[in-house]
């Protein structure tokens, strides 16, 4: 069992009340780890630290907090076996998932050491006489971060990295079902030489998420949120960052679809498939939950992806001897099995899998899958993915823009110009031409649209989302007024 400890301040710590609550391991149900469980005290503690700690750091300069960035980066990869160690037995991933995990990471530390002098600004010409005119950017505040299991290394320091590498300060409130992952983000953060109060880690009990999310949110000196996770939460995390009247940036659920046409090549476009639907069991906002796929070549296609899916097996992650993990939870399991139960009951054919074992769900393609199920519209976000079969791109795109989400896409076909055509017109944030839907580099402009959230996370993008843009003038002869 790991230990979880709070970090506020500089310093490691209890709950004040001594509360803890534990993570089970989702595949042999014992304790993975024991965390503090917070109080709303405790999480103003936090935004107290970090208020603090704001002037200090945003007068840093630019040079200081790169090298501050890159040497967490390097410890990040350095501290790579404890967070397999720790992650594999809160999450069920597998120990390849968390070493891409670590990698990606440190790579958006490293990205975001880059931005540090990339916060730029403009002189606009201005009609007044002898006025200098200026758009500068300037660090918001404290920022809340709030980052979700699935991929908890990369998605935990997304949410702080560019925050700190603007100048602000950071709260990031941890997942309660990987609270030592997000934790030792936090140390990594602090051994690196960041200072006191400039990230803070809180965890909480699950029942206490909801009162501790509202009061971090509403605390006037939180200038800036974001959030990733499901587009549930995101709609409570918008309203209450709408009513505070702060800005949120809000990355949620997805139903990717991935569109073979005619004339795709198609084992790329199985490879790509498979990839992109049962990368980590297909618990990512990006995996690929639909194939929609060209009638004229989905026999051969289907029997393809099946083929290739079946060479796949899920086992529990700590035997380490399986390229797939365990599901996140026995309810996410559940949620699998309903959803193939009801489009099998409604016509649809298992092609492969459909296997489930506890947490341990075998690589399942459902063939066959109309607007009547449920697997249609809903995200499975399990080892999961639907074959939906169309005649053309007109009714290609249709089905694909059919969802309530807008994250990730993809297109095949040899044609790139008709691939770009066709992507131009889905509505997703990301769309990738002969390319998977699971696609992540920390310099990318990452985000969605629809019911996917808003704004935007990676490179530049980001640097508008945590700064405040200011008009500055200097007034340097005299001016003229009217009275």
């Amino acid at each position: 069992m790991h230990h979880v400890e709070l970090l506020i301040g500089g310093a490691r710590r209890a709950a004040a009340n001594g509360a803890t609550f534990d993570r089970l391991n989702p595949v042999n149900g014992e304790v993975a780890s024991r965390a503090p469980a917070s109080s709303v005290a405790d999480a103003i503690a936090a935004v107290d630290a970090a208020a603090a700690a704001f002037p200090a750091w945003a007068a840093v300069s630019p040079g200081e907090r790169r090298a501050r960035l890159l040497k967490a980066a390097d410890l990040m990869d350095a501290r790579a076996g404890d967070f397999i160690r720790i992650g594999v037995a809160e999450t069920g991933g597998t120990a390849g998932w968390y070493g891409f995990n670590v990698m990606l990471a440190a790579n958006m530390l490293r990205e975001a050491a880059a931005l540090t002098t990339q916060i730029s600004g403009e002189v606009i010409p201005s009609n007044v006489p002898g006025s200098l005119a200026m758009g500068v950017r300037q660090p918001a505040g404290v920022v809340l971060g709030i980052a979700p299991w699935n991929a908890p290394v990369i998605l935990g320091t997304r949410a702080l990295a560019t925050p700190l590498a603007c100048g602000n300060t950071v709260v990031l409130k941890a997942s309660e079902a990987c609270p030592g992952v997000h934790a030792l983000i936090g140390e990594v953060l602090v051994e690196a030489g960041l200072g006191e109060g400039i990230v803070n880690v809180v965890t909480n009990a699950p029942a206490d998420a909801p009162e501790i999310v509202a009061a971090l949110i509403r605390d006037p000196r939180v200038r800036r949120v974001n959030f990733t996770g499901s587009t549930r939460v995101g709609r409570i995390v918008a309203r209450l960052a709408a009513e505070s009247l702060k800005p949120a940036l809000l990355e949620l659920g997805g139903k990717a679809p991935l569109l073979v046409l005619d004339d795709a090549d198609l084992e790329a476009a199985r490879d790509g498939a498979v990839f992109g639907a049962f990368m980590n069991q297909g618990q990512i906002c990006m995996s690929t939950e639909r194939l929609v796929v060209d009638s004229r070549v989905a026999d051969e296609f289907v029997a393809m992806v099946a083929a290739k899916a079946a060479t796949l097996k899920a086992g529990d992650p700590a035997a380490n001897d399986t390229p797939l993990g365990a599901l996140f939870s026995p309810e996410a399991a559940a949620h699998c099995r309903e959803l193939i139960d009801d489009a099998v009951s409604k016509g649809a054919r298992i092609a492969c899998g459909g296997q489930i074992d506890g947490t341990i769900m075998q690589p399942t393609v459902i063939d066959g899958v109309t607007r009547q199920m449920r697997l249609y519209s809903e995200e499975s976000f399990g080892n999961l993915v639907s074959v939906i079969r169309v005649d053309g791109e007109d009714q290609a795109v249709e089905v694909a823009n059919d969802t309530e989400y807008g994250l990730s896409a993809a297109v095949f076909s040899r044609d790139v110009s008709r691939a770009w055509r066709v992507a131009a017109r889905i509505q997703s944030g990301i769309c990738h031409i002969n390319g998977p839907t699971v696609h992540d580099e920390a310099q990318m402009p990452f985000g969605g649209v629809k019911d996917s959230g808003y704004g935007r996370f990676g490179g530049k993008a980001g640097i508008a989302e945590f700064t405040e843009l200011r008009w500055i003038t200097i007034q340097n002869e005299p001016r003229h007024y009217p009275f």
